[in-house]
C-alpha cells in the first residue's frame, strides 16, 4: 500500500480571486449532545476556516446549548430543529455525528437521513459512525473509524487488508485512523504517516472530521479523505516540533490554517 503523495495536494480545489460567497462550499454540520459539547465545535470552527459557509444543527436539539452555541459560533448559522431539511438539501456536503451519543436516539436520526438522502455527499463521524447500519453507506459516504469503531460498524478487527475489502464491498471511502492512517475506496487504498502521540487527545478526530468534511464540498472522496488526514496530521507535527506533545484539539484548529497556506498556497 503506498504512502499519500504530498503532490496529490495540488489537485484540491483552490479558491479564485473572483469567486462570491456560496462558491467555495457550503457544509451543515449535525452534532452536539447534552453530555458532548465541544466535539462539534471543534468540527465547526476547522470548517468555517475552508468553506463560505457552515450550518449548525444539534442533535438532539437542546434549547439551552443551541443558545450557547450561537454565544460561541459567530461564524455560521445555527439551524433551528425544523429546518434542518431546508439546508441539507442545500449544503454540498453534509458532517454528521461529531458529540452525538451513541444511543437509540441518534440511531434513528442518522439512518433517518442517511435513508433519505443516500446520494448526499456525507462524513460520518462519532456518535452517527457508531450507531448507523452499515447496509446503508454509498459510494458517496466518507466514515472514519478508529480501529474500535471499525470493529463496531464492520464486525471485524481492523487491518490494512480489511479496510481495502470492507471499502470495496461497501463501495465507500473508510479513513481508518491509527499510528499510521489508512485511507480507501472501491479502487485505491493510502497509508499516511503524518502526526504523532500528541494527537491522542480528544478532539483531534472532530478536527479532522471538519477538515474532511469541508475538502469534500468541492473535492472527490478520496482525495479530501487523504488530503485531509495528512493535513492535520501535518499541522500536528508543526505543534510537536514547538512544543513537544503538549497540545490540544484547539490548538490543532489554530494550527492548521497556517500548515494548510504553507503548503497550499505560499
Amino acid at each position: 500500500m503506498e504512502e499519500f503523495d504530498p503532490k496529490d495536494l495540488k489537485k484540491l480545489f483552490r479558491q479564485k480571486k473572483e469567486s462570491h460567497k456560496g462558491q467555495n462550499g457550503k457544509l451543515l454540520v449535525i452534532g452536539g449532545s447534552n453530555l458532548f459539547h465541544a466535539a462539534s465545535m471543534w468540527a465547526l470552527e476547522t470548517a468555517s476556516r475552508v468553506v463560505d459557509m457552515v450550518f449548525y444543527a444539534s442533535v438532539p436539539v437542546n434549547q439551552e446549548i443551541v443558545k450557547k452555541q450561537k454565544e460561541r459560533f459567530h461564524d455560521g448559522i445555527v439551524v433551528p430543529e425544523d429546518e434542518v431539511e431546508e439546508y441539507l438539501k442545500e449544503a454540498d456536503c453534509v458532517l454528521i455525528g461529531p458529540g452525538m451519543e451513541r444511543g437509540k436516539e441518534t440511531e434513528e436520526k442518522a439512518n433517518k437521513w442517511l435513508k433519505k438522502y443516500p446520494n448526499k455527499r456525507w462524513v460520518i463521524d462519532g456518535g452517527a459512525l457508531q450507531m448507523m447500519d452499515r447496509k446503508l453507506l454509498t459510494k458517496t459516504m466518507v466514515v472514519t473509524p478508529h480501529s474500535k469503531e471499525f470493529k463496531w460498524l464492520f464486525g471485524m478487527k481492523a487491518s490494512k487488508e480489511m479496510v481495502k475489502k470492507v471499502a470495496k464491498e461497501h463501495d465507500c471511502t473508510i479513513v481508518l485512523k491509527g499510528v499510521e492512517d489508512i485511507v480507501c475506496d472501491k479502487s485505491q487504498c493510502v497509508v499516511n504517516k503524518t502526526g504523532n502521540e500528541g494527537m491522542t487527545k480528544g478532539g483531534t478526530g472532530d478536527v479532522l472530521a471538519g477538515l474532511i468534511a469541508a475538502l469534500y464540498c468541492k473535492n472527490e472522496a478520496f482525495l479530501a479523505a487523504s488530503a485531509g488526514i495528512y493535513l492535520n496530521g501535518l499541522a500536528g507535527d508543526r505543534l510537536y516540533s514547538m512544543v513537544g506533545p503538549y497540545f490540544n484539539a484547539s490548538d490543532l484548529v489554530k494550527e492548521l490554517p497556517k500548515a494548510m497556506a504553507e503548503v497550499l498556497w505560499l
